[in-house]
């Protein structure tokens, strides 16, 4: 293990790693490696990226949420269709909503409902999770990339934080003891996602990664310019091996943003006021939206929030009635409720900072939920059509795409799959359909497959 603060390395027994660069855990931004936040920068491509930069935010509602029970109601449905909730009116004429959504009601002019999305995967969890964020399902042993992942390769980061964010951890054991495609895939660990892995609704929550370790206080931070010179006194055999050339063209960016001040006080929440800590909602989910807020504004291109990290022993949007999973009621009595405060409160500061014309907000889950109520009084998972939103980044919100059947089980009318969910976003991104990332040995892989087409009437 080498110290940073010592006269010379020291060197275990398993020899020298990237792991043992710094003290293990001290700081797992450095220990993850370097090159997953800052080797971000684009290849040389003869596609045509648009000048025009937009970011995202990606509300992922693990769990499933029911299209009946929240945007797509059928109130003239038997009653073991139409569940429990009554439609309310928004503020756009036509566009009706669960009551369990009255904030979200009054911003229906700002966001789009897609009513038909579906799959023809499996009804697992995973699989879900894999197609809405990568707009594939893995097959073959080729793990796709998250659309934040590909942002943050394509445009690299924006000044001291890296260009996607994940909060406020990956999503957990949801079943299928697969992955959930909140990686960089095959574009390699250098792209994935800085992971906050911390609850930032804890009263004593901190950012470690964003903190030096203890024992680098010696070393002065106002006097860290001479950074470089002092790594390469210290750990010079470090820097022989192969994991050090992979972190040298990268390590400065690292060091920076672990020391600078822009990019802690981005993930410092202290700093917003009581009351709108309250109004995005003290909870987990309320808190890591507003962080999200805070992070685009600092710089950051691509935040990822995951309502829940699991489906199991937890109130979640999985509401097959019985334990370990939630009862349809927690629509009314958690669930909703915290999606309600946060993703409104959420539209509006973008929109008075005068930052929702440049970031996209994407709200959806894996799938849907049965039509039908089942004997246990909840809703199992259901990939043949549900709804999604998006708002902002050049959407035209106060819009229905799409429309299901009598029944919510099927869509009646332009039927939207995830490939066409990512082609969206990476449309909104300002990234080509055309464009082609390196795969395995170099292999080109289309951003994606031919013939898929963003909804390109979303867009004003």
């Amino acid at each position: 293990m080498i110290r940073l603060d010592a006269d010379k390395p020291v060197e275990f027994c398993d020899g020298l790693r990237r792991r043992d660069f710094l003290h293990a855990g001290s700081i797992p931004l450095l220990g993850l490696g370097l090159p997953q936040f800052f080797a971000t920068k684009a290849l040389a491509s003869k596609q045509e990226i648009s000048p025009k930069e937009t970011n995202c935010i990606m509300l992922f509602l693990v769990g499933g949420p029911s299209q009946l029970d929240t945007w797509d109601m059928k109130p003239n449905a038997p009653a073991e269709i139409r569940g429990p909730y009554k439609p309310i009116k928004t503020n756009v004429a036509g566009i009706e909503i669960s009551e369990n959504f009255p904030r979200m009601a009054k911003h229906a002019d700002k966001f789009a409902l897609i009513r038909s999305v579906y799959h023809t995967a499996a009804a697992v969890h995973d699989t879900g999770h894999q197609m809405m964020q990568t707009g594939r399902l893995f097959q073959g042993g080729i793990e796709h990339p998250h659309m934040g992942c590909v942002l943050g390769k394509v445009r690299g980061p924006k000044g001291d934080v890296p260009p996607h964010v994940l909060l406020p951890r990956p999503i957990g054991n949801t079943g299928g003891n697969m992955p959930h495609g909140q990686n960089a895939g095959f574009l390699g660990k250098q792209f994935d996602p800085f992971v906050l892995n911390a609850d930032p609704s804890d009263p004593n929550f901190k950012v470690p990664d964003m903190l030096p370790p203890d024992y680098l206080s010696a070393l002065r931070v106002d006097r860290r310019k001479n950074w470089r010179e002092m790594v390469d006194k210290t750990v010079s055999k470090f820097e022989t091996s192969a994991d050090a050339r992979l972190l040298d063209s990268t390590f400065h960016q690292a060091y920076t943003l672990m020391s600078s001040q822009k990019a802690r006080e981005a993930f410092d929440l202290s700093r917003e006021p009581e009351k709108v800590r309250e109004k995005y909602g003290l909870n987990r989910f309320g808190q890591s939206c507003l962080l999200a807020r805070r992070l685009i504004e600092a710089g950051v291109r691509f935040v990822t929030v995951n309502m829940f990290e699991t489906v199991f022993d937890e109130i979640t949007w999985d509401i097959h009635g019985s334990k370990p999973f939630s009862p349809i009621s927690c629509y009314r009595d958690l669930v909703g409720p915290m999606f309600d405060m946060a993703y409104s409160s959420l539209l509006e500061d973008l929109q008075d900072r005068r930052l929702l014309g440049d970031t996209m907000v994407v709200a959806t889950g894996e799938f849907g939920r049965t039509p039908k109520i089942n004997p246990a009084g909840g809703r199992d998972h259901w990939p043949q059509c549900w709804t999604m939103s998006m708002a902002g980044g050049g959407i035209k919100g106060g819009q229905v795409i799409g429309a299901s059947d009598e029944i919510g089980a099927l869509p009646k009318d332009r039927p939207v799959t995830p490939a066409q969910v990512a082609a969206t976003v990476y449309h909104g991104l300002g990234l080509p359909m055309n464009f082609e990332l390196p795969g395995a040995q170099g292999r080109p892989i289309p951003l994606v497959d031919s013939g898929v087409e963003p909804i390109r009437e979303l867009f004003s």
